[in-house]
């Protein structure tokens, strides 16, 4: 029987005061904690499963809040998310929901909070990506590690990182549209999906992710990818999920 194993982990990192990250997997949640193990699920492939980070944006109030908010929503909406189309509403949803719980057109304590978001939906023959943001999802397979989803960082210089995004969920005073990017893929045989939030993605090359896929499988592999952050400094929080799929 084909199935989908989902291997987890959160953590703040070592600079940072508190977990503002938030992870979905199924009608699972994580939100705004601390794991110090991976978490593996394992999932029947079938009915449409997310798998998805959401990393609240730093310097704004409530990261933790708009999140968590996103990583819910999207659990209860994951089964019926059978087409790009249906990513597209969910994430576009999610964006007026950050903003309607940051107090809408009212100005609140909340107000301007936000959130990326990044992830996959496994379905019996294909997986939806999509993001918001820079959060990212990977894909590693028999050519190495490429990147599947799209950062919105304006223009940089070639190696240097940037924190700003050109657009999230939420994030500011006023509604903005978000255009989400979704793409279909089918994957190849034994590729494996790396979703994470950018305090993964910043401070450990790509070389290293890639070593670290091409050794190790499931929650191995995603405490590998968490300690490479810690070890590079920690600066974020650290979120890191590797989907497998599989067959018995």
């Amino acid at each position: 029987m084909p199935y989908v194993a989902v291997s987890a982990i959160s953590h703040p990192g070592l600079l940072r005061e508190r977990n503002e990250d938030s992870l979905v997997v199924g009608p699972w949640t994580l939100c705004g904690t601390v794991t110090e193990n991976p978490q593996t699920l394992v999932f029947p492939l079938g009915t449409p499963l997310v798998v998805a980070v959401a990393d609240g944006l730093g310097g704004h109030p409530g990261g933790e809040v708009a999140s968590s908010l996103v990583a819910r929503q999207l659990a209860a909406l994951g089964p019926a998310l059978t087409s790009e189309v249906a990513v597209r509403d969910a994430v576009n949803a999610c964006n007026r929901a950050v903003y309607q719980a940051a107090g809408g057109d009212r100005e609140t304590e909340l107000t301007a909070m936000g959130t990326t978001v990044a992830g996959v939906v496994v379905r019996s023959d294909s997986v939806l990506v999509f993001n918001v943001g820079d959060s990212q999802v990977l894909a590693a397979g028999g050519d190495g590690l490429r990147q599947v989803s799209v950062d919105d960082n304006p223009p940089h210089p070639p190696g240097r990182t940037v924190s700003l995004v050109t657009q999230c969920l939420g994030g500011s005073p006023t509604y903005r549209a978000v255009h989400p990017h979704v793409t279909s893929e089918t994957p190849a045989p034994g590729e494996r999906y790396l979703i994470c939030s950018d305090g993964l993605t910043d401070p450990v090359p790509t070389d290293v992710l890639e070593e670290i896929l091409g050794e190790h499988d499931d929650g191995r592999a995603a405490f590998e990818l968490w300690k490479a952050a810690i070890e590079a400094g920690g600066p974020d929080n650290i979120t890191v999920a590797v989907v497998r799929l599989g067959q018995e």
